[in-house]
């Protein structure tokens, strides 16, 4: 059943047997992340199936009573990418080994839109004698990426650990340092990853400095240290998402909430029902999606190599699914 609702997307509703290695995977798992989210979807029909979640004997019957997949397709392919939560060594003061500002966000970044950008802030002074400092960090290239993650750890040196997550951004629009080494020849496209970026701006502080500025966009923190060191940090639910069963999607196809089958092909295929619990400013599109990898330098390694293609299918509720159609193809 297959049909296009708008001029620009593509709707179709499929059967759980034509997901590929749907009977394989653990069920339960994906019910457990579910159940982390869903009592903040507000429709009616997801408030339901939240309800029916809590006492659930077969979470595979459950997805598969209550639910239908849904391919939405806009024309892009399928593209996967991970993400993680990193952990930085930093301080509550500055000294001459942290320097780097981790900052809150200015109340007047939330009104002027686009507001400075990265350069601006870095190299002025509209930051300056604030108290914007949520902490200092000892590396600025693991701040960066900090900013393209949205939320990490910081490592003090009696061992504490602080959180941060996102805040908000200075309204520019964010742009790949990769794609821009790539675009000047220092690197072929397969060879970026992000511990290949790191590696070559620290080899060329100075151009590597500027390399950073080639991205305008600049992200603001807050401290959310109440989330306890063994969850996971906060996502766009303001709730802990959870190591592989969690992704980032773009909420303009994708439902906040919402069970999604992945079917991530590449060197190692991914199978998989994970919930789309977080956002990201480089996820955009119905076919694209960044995989939650966990928290730590194995996780950064893991999620950085990762870039594939594939499909993922959204599990609506029935109604909902059927909606999406058009009249002539139901």
């Amino acid at each position: 059943m297959t049909g296009p609702a708008t001029a620009e997307l593509r709707y179709s509703v499929l059967d759980f047997s034509m997901l590929d290695g749907w009977a394989a995977d653990d069920h339960a798992a994906a019910l457990t992340t579910f159940r982390n989210t869903c009592r903040d979807m507000k429709d009616p029909d997801w408030s339901s199936l939240c309800a029916l979640a809590g006492d659930v004997p077969d979470p595979r019957a459950f997805f598969e009573l209550f639910f239908r997949p849904v391919l939405i397709e806009d024309g892009a392919d399928g593209l996967f990418t991970g993400y993680f939560e990193p952990e930085l060594d930093g301080a509550l003061r500055p000294s001459s080994r942290y320097r780097y500002p981790v900052y809150a966000m200015p109340p007047e970044a939330r009104v002027s839109r686009p507001w400075l950008t990265r350069r601006q802030i870095l190299e002025g002074s509209a930051m300056d004698g604030r108290g914007l400092e949520i902490a200092w960090v000892d590396d600025p290239v693991e701040l960066f990426f900090l900013q393209i993650q949205g939320s990490g750890r910081i490592r003090l040196p009696s061992g504490q650990m602080i959180r941060v997550g996102y805040s908000g951004s200075n309204g520019h629009e964010y742009r790949s340092i990769g794609s821009e080494l790539v675009r000047r020849g220092t690197y072929a496209a397969h060879q970026v990853s992000a511990q290949v970026i790191k590696n070559w701006v620290k080899r060329n502080p100075f151009d590597g400095t500027q390399l950073l500025y080639h991205n305008p966009s600049y992200v603001f923190f807050r401290e959310v240290s109440e989330v306890p060191a063994d969850r996971g940090p906060l996502g766009a639910m303001n709730r802990s998402i959870t190591t592989m069963r969690s992704i980032a999607v773009d909420p303009a196809h994708v439902p906040l909430g919402a069970p999604v089958w992945i079917e991530k092909d590449g060197k190692n295929p991914l199978r998989r029902l994970m919930i789309a619990q977080d956002t990201g400013s480089a996820i955009k599109g119905a076919q694209r999606a960044d995989v939650f990898f966990g928290t730590g330098d194995k996780a950064g390694r893991q999620a950085g190599r990762l870039r594939d293609p594939g499909r993922m299918m959204v599990l609506m509720p029935i109604q909902r699914a059927y909606a999406l159609l058009p009249e002539s193809a139901i």
